[in-house]
């Protein structure tokens, strides 16, 4: 065997690439960052964070989303783990909340305590089996209560005492509800005083602090998840549609392959509207093989990262 039996190709990784320098007549202020991450999800800046678990969980998702990027919840925990992950960034902030977390007039104080420590709020809409509001209860009506086996409905403000908006309000009209009556939360209630959702000052504050912010049509940060392959990667994406996800990732070291065209397929034959992502690949023919299965977007490169050793093995 001698040299003429081998043909190798060039190949150039990230490193070997440079952009070089040259004039340019025009002002970061006039520069849009707009792109679209995949199907109908626009991000104001060009950053994804990665499914590691070093990277992305809750807090950096939520942190990314403001700022106009997108955040991957990694998948290595339990799919329950990961759609509570996907939950907590859905309900973070909204414009109008349209499934708050709600509590009934039965259970204890300490059953609100632990729920507003597990979701991070302040205060939680009471209503009855029916979902009919009949009052609100917040931390400060539990905090210097000390016998926490006492019934909510003894502590809240009853419906009687509350603020309350018809669902065709607008968050500038809450605003102003909410200042006027120095109040932090407004619920949301149809004709038959069923909860239909809820606008607090919280969320009104950071639609106005952040303006560039990834959000969906209801005004809640936008959030995407990795799954793996097969029925494992399936049962995972239904937990995580269910959450509310915005887009699923499939995760794998090698994208040009069976088990990533066939997940693929199956997501969209499940969920057609949902937004699929897959990869990684480093070929043209694999980006034509996943966009050909459905894919709306293609992870492309490598190992790209100082950790990865998937190109050296």
């Amino acid at each position: 065997m001698n040299e003429r039996d081998f043909h190798l190709k060039e190949g150039l990784t990230f490193d070997d690439v440079l952009l070089v320098p040259k004039y340019s007549h025009i002002l970061p202020k006039d520069v849009d960052t707009s792109t679209v991450f995949a199907g109908n999800i626009t991000l104001k800046i060009p950053l994804v964070s990665a499914a590691m678990d070093t990277v992305t969980e809750t807090e950096m998702a939520k942190s990314l989303a403001r700022e106009g990027g997108i955040g991957v919840i990694h998948r290595n925990m339990t799919p329950q783990e990961q759609a509570h992950h996907v939950k907590r960034v859905k309900r973070a902030e909204n414009g109008v909340i349209i499934d708050p977390v709600t509590i009934s007039p039965q259970a204890t104080i300490a059953d609100a305590e632990r729920m507003m420590r597990e979701f991070k709020i302040g205060g939680l809409p009471v209503v009855d089996e029916k979902g009919k509001l009949i009052g609100l209860i917040t931390n400060r009506d539990i905090r210097f209560e000390e016998d926490l086996t006492k019934k909510v409905k003894e502590l809240m403000t009853p419906f009687s005492r509350l603020i309350v908006a018809g669902p065709h309000i607008t968050l500038e009209q809450a605003k102003e509800v909410l200042k006027e009556n120095k109040i932090e939360k407004l619920p949301i209630v149809d004709e038959n005083r069923k909860l239909v959702g809820l606008i607090t000052v919280k969320d009104v504050v950071s639609v106005i602090e952040h303006p560039n912010a990834c959000r969906d049509e209801l005004g809640r940060l936008r959030v995407a998840a990795a799954i793996g392959v097969g029925k494992g990667g399936m049962e995972r994406a239904e937990r995580l549609v269910e959450a509310g996800v915005d887009a699923v990732v499939v995760d794998t070291a090698h994208g040009h392959s069976a088990a990533v065209i066939e997940t693929v397929k199956a997501l969209k034959e499940a969920w057609p509207d949902l937004v699929v992502v897959a990869g990684n690949v480093a070929t043209a023919e694999g980006v034509r093989a996943l966009e050909e299965a459905g894919a709306d977007a293609v992870k492309v490169g490598v190992g790209p990262g100082s950790i990865c050793t998937t190109r050296v093995v």
